[in-house]
């Protein structure tokens, strides 16, 4: 038993230094990240510059950002396998939860660096107010992205084989990520308005609960969607 844990983790291991080390060389999913939210920030910074913007403004401005920055990249983990005719090769090599989980957590690393790159940029443009709980902001960023990472990835290999397999999962993932969404905008506004986790405690447990739930039954329904 803690050979095959063993084995597998090395598995879940090398997907991700794979993919990590190909992204590195071709940049393409850092870059359009990046350039996504570095122009929508500034766009944000000088429409908004001259108004005083409630939390709620914040929390809407900050997720929106992220939401489409991370789907410009997030198609890619499972597109790229088909564009270079890696993925035959890759159905024969591991099992299905070994792919989900190793795709998972690259998806997961992209979010969590575009994250780092993010939020310092929006605090200086945007000004943030000094009595936020950034603590719990950064709870919310992180745990909120794990989420959005968690139900893209099997919704990623299923627009793979599609035709506008770029353009196609914004669309189909927002409805599933759509309680996310609201659930973290609504949690990010009341941290950053200086509130306590007492004050969040339901938004953490929903997204908790709904992180568990999508990685579940993505790793169950996972062998149906790559195999077939």
């Amino acid at each position: 038993m803690g050979r095959i844990f063993y084995n597998s983790l090395r598995g879940v291991w090398a997907l991700v230094k794979k993919d990590l080390v190909d992204e590195l060389r071709t940049r393409y999913a850092i870059t359009s990240m990046g350039l996504f939210a570095l122009t929508t920030l500034v766009m944000v910074s000088f429409s908004t510059g001259i108004f005083a913007l409630d939390a709620g403004l914040h929390a809407s401005f900050l997720w929106i950002i992220i939401f489409f920055s991370s789907m410009s990249a997030l198609a890619r983990s499972f597109i790229k396998e088909e564009e270079k005719g890696t993925a035959a090769a890759l159905r024969l090599s591991a099992s299905p939860e070994i792919i989900f989980t190793g795709k998972l957590l690259y998806n997961v690393l992209l979010l969590l660096g575009l994250l780092v790159v993010v939020f310092p940029l929006y605090i200086f443009l945007m000004n943030l107010s000094p009595g936020s709980n950034y603590v719990l902001v950064v709870a919310f960023l992180v745990l909120g992205s794990v989420c959005l990472a968690g139900a893209t990835t099997i919704l990623a290999a299923m627009v793979s084989r599609a035709g506008a397999k770029n353009s196609l999962l914004p669309v189909i993932a927002f409805p599933v990520l759509l309680p996310v969404l609201l659930t973290a905008i609504r949690g990010t506004s009341i941290a950053l308005a200086g509130g306590n986790a007492d004050s969040v405690l339901s938004e953490l447990t929903f997204l908790f609960s709904y992180l568990v739930i999508i990685v579940t039954a993505s790793l169950l329904l996972f062998s149906f969607v790559w195999e077939d």
